[in-house]
């Protein structure tokens, strides 16, 4: 199935009953906003998944654990269900920030069992650019059935992260704004830098440009992900914050045909809280 479907595509079949369409917006200092613009304006028959909310469990009060824990596979389950989505459903999710929150929906699928998913390519900013509907409609759907069950290949914990420090096999991914990865700026976590080792790798660099959304096409980001050491890893892992950002990261991993990536899903946010990890500065790794 491919993963990044066209607006053209999405177009023809928005009516297709197999097909769920999922507005994912969401700002990081703007919690709400997302699910007041989706009330105000969206894809037509697309329901809304919040992610603090549907895309995440509830932080643990330890203040050691990130911002966006992995929801567990019933309560993900239910959420789908809720949303109507079934085991046959071909989910396609949007938002207008390039998949940087579209792809926390697209990786929990398959992390849960769930291949039938796609991205729009360009999100609601190239639907909207096209001139295609939009409507204040909330579609209701019946109830789906969905199954879910977790794949821990796909994630790795701090641990395991604390002994990949001086690996120089392993590549790892820092998917955060160059200000934040250099430790110039800091605008929610408790620490600024990034994790010794890491490679800066913007997820604005797997984009066309800030004013077109799309992706690059697979061989740019082959050539992209393999200047940054892709070819000589013997594993890729990527991390943001706090987890959702960076499966876009891998997202275009995958499109590139590297996809031995893992994520690291409490990312930054975890690793900063934690005063007995080292953080690094500067625009070097370490």
């Amino acid at each position: 199935m491919t993963p990044l479907i066209s607006t053209q595509w999405l177009a023809k079949h928005l009516n297709d009953a197999n097909v769920r369409v999922v507005d994912t917006r969401w700002y990081l200092l703007q919690p709400t906003k997302g699910e007041t613009d989706y009330a105000s304006a969206h894809i037509p028959n697309a329901i809304y998944l919040h992610v603090d909310r549907d895309l995440a469990a509830p932080p643990l009060p330890d203040a050691k654990t990130g911002r966006h824990p992995l929801p567990d596979a019933d309560a993900f389950a239910e959420t789908m269900v809720r949303a109507g989505i079934s085991g046959e459903t071909r989910v396609i999710a949007y938002d207008d920030a390039g998949g940087a929150n579209a792809a926390r929906l697209w990786w929990l699928l398959r992390y849960f069992g769930h291949e039938n998913v796609s991205l729009l390519d360009g999100g609601l900013t190239q639907w909207i650019v096209e001139g295609r509907p939009l409507t204040a409609e909330i579609p209701k759907f019946p109830r789906g059935d969905f199954h879910a069950r977790a794949n821990p290949n796909m994630v790795i914990t701090k641990a395991e992260m604390t002994g990949l420090l001086r690996n120089s096999r392993v590549l790892i991914l820092d998917a955060r704004a160059p200000e934040r990865y250099r430790g110039e700026t800091e605008p929610i976590d408790v620490r600024a830098g990034h994790i010794p080792g890491a490679i800066s790798a913007p997820l604005a660099g797997n984009l066309i440009s800030t004013n077109d959304l799309r992706f690059r096409n697979p061989t740019e980001l082959r050539a992209r992900f393999e200047a940054l050491g892709a070819n000589d890893a013997s594993e890729i892992i990527a991390y943001c914050g706090s987890g959702v950002n960076a499966a876009q990261e891998i997202f275009a991993l995958e499109l590139a045909d590297f996809d031995r990536a893992r994520l690291y899903a409490a990312s930054f946010s975890e690793w900063s809280r934690d005063a007995d990890l080292p953080i690094a500065t500067g625009r070097a790794p370490y």
